[in-house]
């Protein structure tokens, strides 16, 4: 019997007409978010880019649940969130066709012994979906993030820096930058209690911890040349080559997308002068987007995901309550539907 292979359709062809009166509150971003609060490409990327193609799509605020209309007229530039974005590549032509911009936030860590990312495909797999990426679409566009970094009783730094290392040695001729933070775990106390559960006897990370894995990670960049960032971290790790990140980066965005008039427009970058080392670059204020953490580094822009639907299932992730729920949401799912759940 001849298995027939079945290329991806998406069932919306064309932009569907919505009755905005239901809706308090509509926004027009020109920068979307796909997104911190789960994991699209792996996940939900069929109803991504229906929805793209409906031109709108609806989320849900998770404090009171009122419904957001999210409409996509005005947008230039999508930044993708990812553990495993494979099943977003083959829809990539897509999205290239209604001429937007994108680029990833890969994040690929080396848990596999301790068991904190049960539902990442091998570690080997992703690294080939990370060299895949990044050929398609230039190096420039695929950031490597080892995020969080986890101490345990039984992880040390010397450990962690094993993994970084085996990692990076195939990584780094495939991106230009590696971002990462230290996992604060002492802060979510959901996050402590799934760690209990799963027995893993977890360690904070104090400043001379941080710097002592700086160094390390230093010594490791010289054979990468790599440019090294922290996310929303408050210690200064500069006297190790590393800087405080952007992850949604208006730097970036010029560098990567300075012929699109509208996006150098809202990040207030002038196309006749652009240049990352001009003076006469001036840079926009109120950019900062105000709903992230006051050490976070990203200027404005509109997340369309929502809590508790990534089936990663990763132990120390703030963005789910319990498996229980996740499994929950993900059976209420439909792709052509309005929001993700």
């Amino acid at each position: 019997m001849k298995h027939l292979f079945r290329p991806f359709r998406p069932q919306i062809v064309k932009e569907e007409k919505v009755n905005e009166e239901e809706y308090k509150s509509i926004v027009h971003p020109v920068v979307v978010s796909a997104s911190r609060s789960t994991d699209i490409p792996a996940f939900y990327s069929k109803w991504f880019i229906n929805r793209l193609k409906a031109g709108y799509s609806v989320w849900v605020n998770p404090f009171n649940q009122k419904r957001q209309l999210v409409k996509f007229d005005k947008t230039r530039l999508v930044v993708f969130w990812s553990k495993n974005p494979k099943p977003l590549i083959r829809i990539l032509p897509e999205i290239d066709k209604l001429e937007i911009n994108y680029y990833f936030q890969f994040t690929l860590n080396d848990y596999e012994a301790e068991g904190l990312e049960p539902n990442v495909p091998d570690l080997a797999d992703r690294i080939n979906t990370f060299r895949e990426l990044s050929n398609r679409i230039g190096k420039g566009k695929v950031i490597w993030r080892f995020d969080p970094m986890i101490l345990t009783k039984d992880l040390s730094i010397s450990g962690l820096i094993k993994k970084v290392k085996k990692i990076g040695d195939m990584l780094h001729n495939y991106t230009n930058k590696l971002v990462f933070s230290f996992a604060d775990i002492a802060a979510y106390r959901k996050v402590q209690i799934n760690l209990r559960k799963a027995k893993i006897e977890y360690l904070d990370f104090d400043e001379e911890k941080m710097k002592e894995l700086a160094s390390e990670l230093s010594m490791l960049n010289k054979g990468w040349d790599l440019e090294l960032a922290t996310c929303a971290e408050s210690v200064s790790l500069e006297e190790f080559g590393i800087k405080h990140n952007k992850c949604i980066d208006d730097d970036l965005i010029a560098e990567l997308f300075s012929n699109d008039k509208q996006l150098m427009e809202f990040i207030g970058r002038d196309q006749n002068t652009l240049s990352l080392f001009s003076e006469k670059t001036q840079k926009k204020k109120g950019l900062k987007d105000k709903g992230q953490r006051k050490l976070c580094g990203c200027i404005n822009s509109k997340d369309i995901g929502q809590y508790n639907t990534c089936k990663h299932l990763c132990v120390y992730c703030y963005a789910n309550n319990s498996a229980n729920v996740v499994h929950k949401n993900s059976s209420r799912h439909h792709e052509v539907g309005e929001s993700i759940i």
